[in-house]
This record gives C-alpha cells, structure tokens and sequence, in this order.
C-alpha cells in the first residue's frame, strides 16, 4: 500500500473514532476498564470480537485475503491509539494472534478454510495446551503422550496454565509422539476440535488476584483424529516456536502503557504525597514517571517502525527484543498504579470487578484493578518463554551475526 497523506489518516482516525464512540455496549466498555491482565473478561471480549468482525476489523494483523483489513503501519497505529483512549478490551489473543497468524503460515488449505472463518467470527476460541507441571520454561521436556491408533491419537497425561480452557470449545496442544533422539524431537502439534472429548477433565486454578483465569487439563485415554495435526509427526517443535513468535511479537503493546500511564497522572493530580502537596508535585514521583513515559515512548518508537516496514522486522531476535520490552515495562507500569493505589489498592474487590455487578468499588477504578494487575504482571516475564531465556536468544543472534 502506497503511503497515506496526512489528510487521509486524519480522515481515518475520525471514522475510528467515530466507531468507536458509538459500537460498544456499556458492558464491553466496563469489561475494558476492569481488564487486569493480557485476557480481558471473557465474554464481553468475544461479545466484542463479534461486532469488531461484522465490521472487518477483528484481526488488523492478518493478510487481507484471510481476513485481515489491509491497513497500513500508520493506519493501525491510530487504530490501537484511539483503541486504547477509550479503555476498551484486548480482544483475546489465543485465537487471533496465536493459532489464527500459525494456520495462516503452516496449515493446509482445509485447516484454513475450517478454522479461520471461525477464529474471526468469535465462533471458536482456542486454548493453549504447552506447558505441564514439570515442563514449564524446558517446554522441550513435556511429557504428555500421544500414541498413534488407526486415524486418531490417545493422548494420556496433563497440561497446566491453559488459560480459559474451562470458557474454550478448542485447543491446540504439542504432544509427545517419540521418545527417540533428543528431547525437542519427537514432538507433534495438534488442533483438537473440541475440550469436552471423552476422558478430558478441566479443573481451573484460581490465581493471586482472585480471578479462575489459567486450568489445569488431564487427559485419560482421549482419542481425538489425526487431521488435526500441523506439520509433519514429530516436528512440531519447529511448529510450535513458529507460533512463539507470533506469541512474543506483540507489534502494539505501548497505546496500553500509554494509557496506563495517563490513568496513573490523573489520579497523581488528586493523591497526596506523604510529603505534603499533591502526588503529582512530589519531585521523586516526577522523576520516576517521567523515566517510564521516556521509556514507553521508545517501546512505541519501536513498534512504529516494526509495523512500518523496517528491515529489523526481519530480525530473528525481534520477536525476543519485544517481549521483553513489553513485559518488564508492564511491571514496572503495574508497580506504578500500586504506589497510586496506596492502601485502598489491598482490599480483594471480585465483586465489583465482575463485569455487570453493580457493586461499587472502594475507592476509585485504579484504585481497584491495581493489585490485581500488579500481582497477574508478575507472570508476564515468565510465559512464552521467561526473559533470562529472550535474553540467552538475543545473545545468540548477535554472536551469529
């Protein structure tokens, strides 16, 4: 796409913002400002990705003919932008941004034209089956086992941290089809058409900040059918760092810590400082906020370019870079709203954090998502790879080069 004028993108903005203004409900509305992780509730998020879909623009990342808008780098910056103005949720990413992009790249023309219709219109969501109780950053050690019978697989053995498994009708999963060679070998990726098959049990896991968002998944004896492979039988290790990337590569994460940032300077203006005078006048809250908007603005710098063609989107340690960038900065962000919150920001609120409750939370609305943001942050530099592993890769490029 040729380069729009800047009238053309200010025409665009305002038919953005326009639909953005008048097409959520006030229940996705209240679900984006009470989102306290990567996964925003549940079932305003997909009540979302419905309407986002009948307009075209449910997945800005994918190629035009699956889908995809056909927007420009700088089209869908705004588009994140004024996304983020106005709280609304992240659409949820398993489907989107995980398994919709890998079946674009790796699957074969049924799975896509099965599944991506499906993936877009919020009809499917896709739960994650990798890590296992004792194979959780040394994915490669996982041992849950697949074993070949007729035109099925049995699978026996466990995942964990699947999250939304309980609220999913589909899951994708790396299983162990061999024992022989090394330990990345002998690994198969699989589509499962459904989590209710005879022998799968899903029992959720009620994390730190009160909310049942990851599961554990077992698995006694289930047949599910060959055709839900991707790749070739024991090469889905390749299969599955192929979709980390998409995982890793968040390409807009800073309108986020943008608007995280702004919340965080509105209710400095109205907090006092343990010194006297307004927080946002305290000279060491100045400095230190002022060092993460220096910081996130960078991380927006480096998007901007990434969605813009440059050549270091073609990096092999890009999408390690970006993670983590992105999730050292949202602890650091989270770390931020906790010193805002004070002492109001302790108390466990599920009730009004639930989505339609009509509960009134203690204190204001940061004041109520910043523990529980705080404390689901922690895990950011620890999925999809932890960040001493990022860190071990972005080395390696750099000796190759």
């Amino acid at each position: 796409m040729t380069s729009q004028t800047k009238a053309e993108l200010d025409a665009f903005r305002d038919e953005v913002a326009a639909f953005l203004d008048t097409a959520p409900t006030d229940a996705i509305r209240e679900a984006g400002r009470k989102t306290t992780s990567a996964f925003p509730p549940f079932e305003q998020a997909v009540a979302w990705q419905v309407i986002l879909n009948e307009k075209g623009w449910a997945a800005p990342d994918w190629p035009e003919e699956y889908g995809g808008t056909g927007w420009s780098g700088a089209q869908r910056t705004i588009f994140e932008e004024e996304y983020r103005k106005r709280d609304l949720p992240p659409l949820l990413p398993n489907s989107l941004k995980m398994v919709g992009p890998l079946l674009i790249d790796l699957g074969t023309e049924e799975q896509k034209a099965k599944y991506l219709p499906r993936i877009l219109s919020g009809e499917d969501y896709w739960t994650q089956g990798y890590s296992e109780p004792n194979s959780g950053s040394d994915l490669a050690s996982l041992k849950c086992s697949a074993v070949a019978d007729g035109e099925d697989y049995i699978i026996n053995g466990s995942k964990i941290w699947t999250t939304f498994a309980h609220k999913s009708n589909r899951m994708f999963m790396l299983v162990r089809t061999s024992a022989e060679g090394k330990k990345q070998q002998g690994i198969t990726f699989l589509l499962l058409d459904r989590t209710d098959f005879p022998g799968m049990d899903i029992r959720p896991i009620r994390g730190l900040d009160g909310n049942a968002e990851f599961c554990e998944v077992f698995f006694d004896n289930v047949r599910v059918p060959q055709s839900g492979r991707v790749g070739a039988e024991n090469e889905g290790w390749s299969v599955a760092k192929h979709l980390l990337k998409h995982e890793r590569n968040g390409s807009s994460n800073s309108p986020v810590l943008v608007r995280y940032l702004q919340r965080i300077t509105e209710s400095a203006r109205e907090e006092m400082s343990p010194f006297g005078g307004r927080l946002s006048d305290d000279p060491v809250f100045q400095r230190d906020l002022g060092a993460l908007h220096a910081d996130v603005t960078t991380l927006a710098h480096f998007e901007r370019l990434i969605m813009g063609g440059h050549e270091m989107a073609n990096d092999p340690a890009l999408p390690s870079v970006a993670k983590t960038m992105t999730t050292e900065l949202t602890q650091r962000v989270s770390l931020m709203m906790t010193r805002i919150a004070g002492l109001e920001g302790l108390s466990l609120q599920l009730d009004a954090l639930t989505v339609g409750s009509g509960v009134d939370p203690m204190g204001s609305e940061l004041d109520l998502i910043a523990m529980p943001f705080y404390l689901n942050s922690r895990a950011t530099t620890i999925y999809a790879g932890t960040n001493e592993i990022q860190r071990d890769l972005i080395a390696r490029s750099l000796q190759v080069a």
